[in-house]
């Protein structure tokens, strides 16, 4: 009886150990993905070089580091520094989430009819992000950005200060989950949806986000 039963909780330690093995390689190959965290100090992420930072810190960490890997943010012009455009600093594609699954081929792809949705917009663990209706909603991802990936124009802050502010100011989100935060509310753009209420992490949870972003392989 004992024997038997070690024989039959064997396999069963085997396709553990195989799956698990499987998820890694999948993660290694993983080339988007959504943080499963903010930074903790709101829309301050430490300008982009923050953010990317960030994001190359979650990769790593779960075995795909062997890329650069960048946040979809864009910046206003400011004291004569250019705007930076988050549809052309993420690299050409194609992107997959951390279960293989391409979420789009191309920039251009990404920017229309790319398969980024709730079911795809995975954390760099393979899990889905809380979206409407879960508990707390967490959909609201800072990008900063007009539905076509560039900046808006400067004098409009819609990006805390690029990205160095958890005061005063906005950021504009998307929503991962492509929903309105009403039943009767039409989806949502997944990089343009609105302002948030202010820069600070409260500000942030009180119209559904958490300062997570979107971030990149870009190569």
């Amino acid at each position: 009886m004992y024997s038997m039963t070690r024989t039959l909780a064997l396999p069963a330690a085997l396709l553990a150990i195989v799956c698990s093995f499987a998820s890694q390689a999948e993660q290694a190959d993983m080339t988007f993905f959504v943080t499963s965290q903010g930074m903790g100090k709101g829309a301050d992420l430490g300008g982009l070089a923050g953010a990317d930072q960030h994001c190359q810190t979650l990769a790593a960490a779960v075995g795909a580091g062997q890329h650069t890997w960048r946040a979809y943010l864009s910046t206003t012009a400011s004291d004569g520094t250019p705007a930076v455009n988050a549809g052309v600093r993420i690299g050409p594609g194609p992107w997959q989430n951390a279960k293989g699954e391409v979420i789009a081929q191309t920039v251009a792809q990404l920017h229309g009819d790319n398969q980024l949705t709730k079911a795809t917009a995975l954390d760099q663990n393979g899990m889905p992000v809380k979206g409407r209706g879960d508990s707390p909603n967490m959909h609201d991802i800072l990008t900063g950005s007009k539905a076509d990936g560039t900046a808006f124009a400067a004098g409009t802050d819609l990006t805390c200060s690029n990205w160095t502010s958890s005061g005063e100011g906005a950021a504009q989100v998307g929503h991962h989950d492509r929903m309105g935060l009403r039943d009767d509310a039409p989806s949502r753009s997944w990089n343009s949806s609105h302002p948030s209420a202010g820069c600070s992490q409260e500000a942030l949870a009180s119209t559904g986000g958490a300062g997570l972003l979107y971030c990149f392989a870009v190569d």
